[in-house]
C-alpha cells in the first residue's frame, strides 16, 4: 500500500517543493507537447508551400537580427476581431520551413502574418527610411542604414544547405544560384523581398 504524502513537509522543504513542481510542470509539458510532434497539421507543410527564395532568406535573417519580430508577430490567432483585421488564421503547417518560427503575442505595431502584397516595393522602402512619411503615428524607429549594408552573398547558399538538413526543401539548383540572386542586393532589398512573402507562399 502506498504511504500516504506528507503535504506539511513538502511544503516547509524549499528543495523538495522545487523538486515536486518541477516534476508536475514537466509532466504537463510533455502531455501538452508531445502529441504535437506526431500530428500532421503541424509537421506536414500547408499544400503548394514554398521555402524562401535565397533574397527573402536574408531579409528574415535581417527582420530577426533587428528586432522586428518583437514589435509585430506574425500569428493571427482565431477571433472574429483578428481575422476581420489581418486575414485568415495562422496555421503551424504555414511555418513548418521556418528555423525558428516567429509566432508571438505581443503587437507594438500590426501583425504581418498576411502583409505580403499588400503595400508596394516603394511603399515598404519609404517606410523603412521614415515610417512617419506614409503612417504619421508611427513610433517604428527609421531603418535607413539599411540601403546602404549590402548582403555578404558567400554565405546565403550555406544558411540554404543547413536549412536543407532540417527538412527544407531547397534543389541544388536554388543553392547554386543563391550567390549571384543576392549579390549586389542591399539589406533593405532583402527586407523587402521578405516582407511581401509573408502570407503568400502559398500562391
Amino acid at each position: 500500500m502506498l504511504k500516504p504524502i506528507n503535504h506539511e513537509k513538502i511544503e516547509r522543504n524549499l528543495f523538495l517543493m522545487i523538486f515536486y513542481i518541477a516534476i508536475a510542470i514537466s509532466f504537463g509539458g510533455l502531455v501538452e507537447i508531445l502529441p504535437l510532434l506526431y500530428q500532421k497539421q503541424t509537421t506536414q507543410p500547408a499544400e503548394n508551400l514554398k521555402p524562401y527564395p535565397a533574397l527573402a532568406l536574408e531579409g528574415r535573417d535581417i527582420y530577426i537580427r533587428e528586432g522586428c519580430h518583437v514589435c509585430h508577430t506574425q500569428m493571427i490567432r482565431a477571433l472574429r476581431a483578428e481575422t476581420l483585421r489581418y486575414g485568415a488564421h495562422s496555421t503551424a503547417s504555414e511555418h513548418v520551413y521556418e528555423h525558428p518560427f516567429l509566432w508571438g503575442s505581443k503587437r507594438t505595431g500590426p501583425d504581418l502574418a498576411r502583409v505580403g502584397g499588400r503595400y508596394s516595393d516603394e511603399w515598404h522602402r519609404v517606410h523603412l527610411i521614415d515610417p512617419r512619411q506614409v503612417v504619421p503615428v508611427s513610433n517604428m524607429p527609421a531603418y535607413a542604414r539599411l540601403a546602404d549594408e549590402f548582403i555578404e552573398s558567400d554565405l546565403t547558399s550555406k544558411k540554404m544547405q543547413a536549412l536543407k538538413k532540417v527538412g527544407v526543401p531547397y534543389t541544388e539548383e536554388d543553392i547554386q544560384s543563391a550567390k549571384s540572386i543576392v549579390s549586389g542586393k542591399t539589406a533593405m532589398d532583402a527586407l523587402i523581398a521578405y516582407i511581401q512573402l509573408l502570407g503568400v507562399r502559398q500562391k
